[in-house]
């Protein structure tokens, strides 16, 4: 009879440990660039709504191949427009920037966490509850972003890569053919 409570004990503490696992993988957002992976520790602490985004998109695939369209140098890169930044399948680049995904807009996260290098933040049209698909990878710290957009995670590895997506020109950094996240994955390469 102990024997059978030890046993079940154990089960239910391997299951948990499993889950535990399963959810510490998923807090993370791995994009292949053309020269290497970038990896996102998500912020569903300080943003679950939008991670949940993030992480739904990447996972039917709708991130894959889209456009960095808006790099400012010194700034920030902006990638995400799965409606209309897609280089493998209609691809708009006078209207990548405009688009977003099929599911509605989210409501503002914004948070105390600073935006600094590295930090990932949900780019967003003049309404603050207009995020959707679209986020940006900040190459230097941004003060005037904090408090204003939502941050949903922090390059931990790989912004080496960041560094060297091909920069727009002009102050609102259109990129003519632009480099793409090739793949995006859930979880750890």
């Amino acid at each position: 009879m102990k024997l059978s409570h030890i046993l079940a004990a154990g089960l239910v503490s391997i299951a948990a440990f499993s889950a535990s696992v399963a959810r510490a993988a998923d807090e993370f957002l791995t994009i292949q660039l053309k020269d290497g992976p970038v990896v996102i520790k998500l912020a569903n602490d300080v943003a679950p709504n939008h991670v949940k985004r993030l992480e739904e998109l990447a996972k039917k695939g709708e991130y894959d191949n889209v456009a960095f369209h808006r790099v400012i140098k010194g700034f920030m890169a902006q990638t995400g427009d799965v409606q209309y930044g897609n280089m493998s399948k209609n691809f708009k680049p006078e209207m990548a920037g405009m688009g977003g995904s099929s599911l509605p807009d989210l409501k503002a996260e914004f948070s105390k966490v600073p935006f600094e290098r590295g930090t990932v933040g949900m780019a967003r049209a003049q309404d603050p509850d207009s995020a959707n698909s679209q986020f940006f990878i900040m190459f230097a710290p941004g003060d005037f972003l904090n408090g204003q957009y939502t941050v949903v995670g922090q390059v931990v590895s790989g912004m080496e890569f960041v560094d060297k997506i091909k920069l727009g020109e002009g102050q609102n950094g259109e990129v003519s053919n632009p480099d793409r996240m090739i793949k995006v994955t859930v979880g750890k390469p």
